[in-house]
């Protein structure tokens, strides 16, 4: 299959899933995450905020924000394709829909972050294979952005079983993530062993 066949595929049985399927699927996601040791010991993680049926982070956003972390949330800067780290103090306050009403930092609540003092970032993805490739939304936004990263930075992707496929080709600027985490089980890619596969 073509990566524009994977990628109507799985988002055409993410949208079927119920809200009660997406809510109880996310909730098993989420725990998982947050007992992970690399999300343990992140003090800045970034996390996208969920739309139209993705793995669902307010939780994780709120557990968060509980313990002390500090959140970064990213602006999408549709012009110049990049996103723009921004600094989270309030849930969901902070927020206003902003690209394809997408929830993002409200104006006058952009407090710009560098992306090399993340130490966590929460990628969001339509479909992964177990060596960690992803298959994006097509804009290349965190394909851009990752690099900017620390070495280090962890990068993990909150997934439903179903958006897990036997194979992602990726291309030349793929970013892979170190680890995946859906309702069933944790898996750290071969990526994740090398280092950042960059």
């Amino acid at each position: 299959m073509s990566k524009s066949e994977i990628r109507k595929e799985v988002l055409k049985a993410r949208l079927a899933l119920s809200e009660q399927e997406v809510a109880q699927k996310s909730a098993a996601i989420v725990k998982r995450l947050l007992a992970l040791e690399e999300y343990r010991r992140a003090a800045i993680l970034m996390a996208y905020i969920d739309f139209r049926n993705e793995v669902r982070t307010g939780e994780l956003i709120r557990e968060s924000l509980a313990m002390g972390k500090q959140v970064v949330v990213p602006l999408t800067d549709t012009r110049a394709k990049r996103l723009m780290p921004s600094l989270l103090l309030n849930y969901p306050e902070d927020l206003a829909p902003g690209a394809w009403g997408i929830l993002e930092p409200a104006p006058g609540r952009l407090r710009p972050v560098e992306p090399a003092k993340i130490d966590l970032v929460v990628v969001p993805g339509v479909a992964y294979d177990e060596r960690g490739n992803r298959l994006g939304y097509g804009g290349g936004f965190y394909d851009r952005f990752l690099p900017q990263t620390r070495p280090d930075t962890f990068y993990v992707a909150p997934a439903f079983e179903l958006q897990i496929r036997p194979e992602i080709t990726p291309g030349p600027y793929d970013c892979p993530v170190h680890c995946l985490v859906t309702e069933e089980r944790v898996i750290y890619t071969r990526k994740n062993l090398l280092g950042k596969g960059r």
